[in-house]
């Protein structure tokens, strides 16, 4: 019976010592085992429980171990995001990340995805958009010299019916001036 006893209470102890609430992971951006043709340009952890501000730590590295993420550690409630370098290389990169929680032991785990790199990377340049520019046709000669002449005919005209109203308001002037005087003459006979 005491053999049952000291089992039955390393047992419950054992029980009564664990959090109800055990920290884990509950999310990846990219996602565990995620295979990738776009490379991210950050990686993310989301845990079970909030994260202290300070403490954690969050890397990648390429398949050759060299470690590509920026260093630029984000904790924000329940996740921790770091950024990532151009990656260029493909295979299998991995994030290792240590978390910590106020009410929990922490987190320490890693994960892998895949990633495959384009066959050539550019950096997008910027280049002058080209202004389109429409040649000057050289007018067909037939056609210049007709509006030309309608041109000058149109002048015409326009001089002619000028030198008409000149004419008419001058004639219209000089008759209002003898009514005038012819009705100031004949005032002067009556």
């Amino acid at each position: 019976m005491q053999l049952v006893t000291g089992g039955a209470l390393l047992t419950l102890s054992s029980i009564l010592a664990t959090p109800a609430q055990a920290n884990s992971a509950v999310s990846t951006v990219p996602a565990v085992g995620a295979v990738l043709s776009q490379a991210p340009n950050a990686v993310s952890v989301t845990a079970a429980t909030t994260l202290l501000p300070d403490g954690n730590s969050l890397s990648v590295t390429d398949p050759n171990g060299v470690q590509v993420d920026d260093g630029s550690l984000t904790i924000s409630d329940t996740t921790a995001v770091v950024g990532l370098k151009p990656l260029t290389v493909t295979g299998i990169y991995t994030v290792s990340y240590t978390l910590l929680s106020a009410t929990d032991a922490p987190l320490s785990d890693s994960y892998t995805f895949l990633f495959n790199a384009p066959a050539v990377i550019s950096t997008p340049t910027a280049s002058p958009t080209p202004v389109v520019t429409h040649p000057i046709v050289p007018s067909n000669s037939a056609s210049s010299s007709a509006a030309k002449v309608t041109i000058l005919v149109f002048l015409g005209l326009a001089t002619i019916v000028a030198l008409f109203l000149v004419w008419y308001a001058r004639m219209i002037w000089m008759q209002s001036r003898k009514a005038r005087k012819r009705r100031s003459h004949e005032r002067g006979q009556k």
